[in-house]
């Protein structure tokens, strides 16, 4: 899953995708590199970041959405806002990727039980301007793992089909450095769950103290590509990162690294 930020200010390459120009170049580009999905997202949610308006949010990522789904990409839509999922599902978007997995839109679970898109619930605990404040576990594996399961029940009561819901462990999302080794540790007990995996490690602040805690975002792509790998010898669905290339060779080494040189790809 290829990371296609339509905004002005997230962490990792805030203000390059902005024109819907070159949002869509950039996204085809991503594809080209080996991504199989586009996330297509056009609200920041790095900590301390300020909310935008459906209508702003709408105006980004709609016809980015649409010419995407025009060339045959298979597009996903970052967003917490229910009418955004709507409007971008209408436009093309196969899946819906919700960093508060419905708890900050009460709307959104019907709406995508209505749409029949692929859901993305991930944990979640607060919005931006909190998150940090709520990073506290005594085993956050067990309480992430419990937290989700609850999200899914009331998911699935609302309508949502569980065949179409897909869980994601919200690394960074309150939850500081250790926590996040601990759940990539854990992942087999993510997926124990039932339900496919998706992990998001990509160019992330506990990445960084792996290379140097001042480097430029861009150096955590090799740490990404290395955890995207071993995220997905342990079972994980899919990987969602920004530099699409080095996770892609990165994927293709443990496929064949798992298959003992046999797959077709390797």
């Amino acid at each position: 899953m290829g990371v296609l930020n339509v905004t002005p200010d997230s962490f990792s390459d805030g203000g390059r995708w902005l024109e819907h120009t070159a949002a869509i170049e950039h996204g085809l580009a991503l594809v080209a590199d080996g991504a199989d999905i586009v996330d297509v997202g056009g609200e920041s949610t790095r900590p301390g970041a300020e909310r935008v308006s459906t209508d702003e949010e709408l105006r980004r990522v709609v016809p980015v959405i649409r010419e995407l789904s025009a060339a045959g990409i298979r597009v996903s839509i970052d967003t917490m806002h229910a009418a955004t999922a709507a409007a971008a599902v209408d436009a093309g978007a196969e899946i819906v990727n919700d960093v508060s997995a419905g708890l900050a839109d009460a709307e959104m679970a019907p709406i995508v039980a209505a749409t029949g898109a692929l859901y993305v619930a991930m944990h979640w605990r607060g919005h931006s301007d909190r998150m940090d404040d709520l990073a506290h576990y005594d085993d956050v594996v067990a309480e992430v793992r419990d937290e989700l399961a609850v999200r899914v029940g009331a998911l699935t009561d609302a309508g949502v089909d569980a065949a179409r819901i897909v869980l994601d462990p919200g690394l960074g999302f309150s939850k500081r450095a250790e926590h996040n080794w601990a759940l990539l540790g854990g992942l087999d007990r993510l997926i124990d769950l039932g339900f496919p995996v998706l992990v998001g490690a990509s160019r992330k602040r506990f990445l960084g103290a792996v290379v140097a805690p001042d480097a430029d975002v861009e150096a955590r792509d090799l740490p990404t590509a290395v955890v995207s790998a071993l995220s997905a010898l342990s079972g994980a669905w899919a990987v969602r990162v920004h530099d699409v290339r080095s996770t892609r060779t990165a994927l293709d080494v443990a496929r064949a690294w798992q298959s003992g040189g046999r797959d077709d790809r390797a």
